[in-house]
């Protein structure tokens, strides 16, 4: 079991995060907010695929608004992102949103801050002190550069003036595109804060290298005990951060959603489609949250043995299929009817 840092645990709409809460999985739409319906069925989406928090970008005073009607149709707690103007802050909270994101980077004077924080205290939000590599203060950046200790002093500086107006209702995030700068930096900050944290590898990448490096990065910080909440940043369908985002967890054994697929990586023995008959039942999976292991192995003589431990597997060989549970087997079927036949035995058995 991997050691988790004690942290202050608040409130995203009906999500706790931190404390000893689950580490909860995030996404952002990429729609345009303003389009209601094309918000909410994105929405929709990432509430099927396990999605937790949905965070969605505010760009003006009518995607402020959209939020009304969006958070009212959200079976997910509501975030809304916010650059530059911190009006667009404060309209987001009076119309719905759970939490809003700030950059200290980018939002302005200590005057507009507080005006944010006056907000999330008379509509009783939480906010996320976002600090990005790309985008720090001036005066930090001269003296420390694009470094751990810049970004730490970034946040830390923002949150003692939330502190100061009396508001703790706060999580952090330090967020680069280098893996190594960003774990420094999260461990650094963890060392001395007891504030929830939302972590990932910002910028990450597409959907295969940004899921490697968004792994490396937010693995190495949850192994370490850090993180209370996370979004793997792809470049493509939100979807797809959240099923890297619950493999990621699966791989680390800290949650469990859906099943888990065990194939082996091929050999000169090999003699069926091995990488289709995978591929598929990938696919055919992905819906389902039932928490069972499943092993499509390319050996009728090993494969059975080899994934003795798998609650159900498939094997085969010269255009035969076993099907086995518990490296029992149970069926030998035709190779073409191997996949529809293990689906049948889940319906039988009620994995969905």
């Amino acid at each position: 079991m991997i050691y988790r840092n004690k942290t202050r645990q608040i409130s995203v709409g009906s999500v706790k995060v931190g404390g000893d809460a689950p580490i909860s999985i995030q996404s952002m739409t990429n729609t345009d907010t303003r389009d209601v319906e094309k918000t909410c069925a994105q929405i929709d989406a990432l509430t099927d695929a396990g999605c937790e928090i949905v965070r969605c970008a505010v760009v003006d005073v009518d995607a402020a608004k959209a939020l009304k009607s969006i958070t009212d149709r959200s079976k997910l707690p509501v975030i809304a992102d916010i650059h530059f103007d911190y009006k667009l802050a404060i309209a987001a909270m009076e119309n719905g949103a759970d939490a809003i994101r700030i950059n200290p980077g980018n939002i302005g004077s200590k005057e507009k801050v507080k005006a944010v924080v006056d907000a999330a205290k008379a509509n009783g939000k939480v906010i996320r002190v976002g600090v990005n590599a790309g985008s720090l203060e001036k005066d930090i950046l001269s003296k420390h550069g694009v470094t751990p200790e810049s970004l730490v002093k970034s946040a830390q500086k923002h949150i003692e003036h939330i502190e100061s107006l009396g508001f703790y209702d706060i999580k952090v995030s330090l967020k680069a595109s280098s893996v190594p700068l960003t774990f420094q930096a999260y461990k650094m900050f963890a060392e001395h804060s007891e504030y929830p944290l939302h972590i990932g590898v910002t910028e990450a990448g597409t959907l295969f290298a940004g899921s490697i490096k968004s792994s490396a990065g937010i693995g190495a910080l949850l192994i370490s005990g850090i993180g209370d909440t996370l979004r793997v940043s792809l470049t493509g369908d939100p979807v797809e951060e959240i099923r890297v985002g619950w493999q990621l967890l699966n791989a680390l054994e800290i949650r469990r959603r859906g099943p888990e697929i065990i194939s082996c990586p091929t050999c000169g023995r090999t003699e069926i489609e091995l990488v289709r008959l995978a591929e598929e039942v990938e696919r055919r999976v992905a819906s389902f949250t039932s928490t069972v292991s499943i092993a499509v192995m390319g050996c009728p003589v090993n494969g059975p043995g080899e994934a003795r431990e798998a609650d159900y597997g498939i094997a085969g060989g010269k255009g035969n299929g076993l099907i086995f549970k518990k490296g029992v087997i149970v069926k030998k079927v035709p190779e073409e009817m191997i996949i529809d036949e293990l689906f049948g035995i889940f319906k039988e058995d009620g994995v969905k």
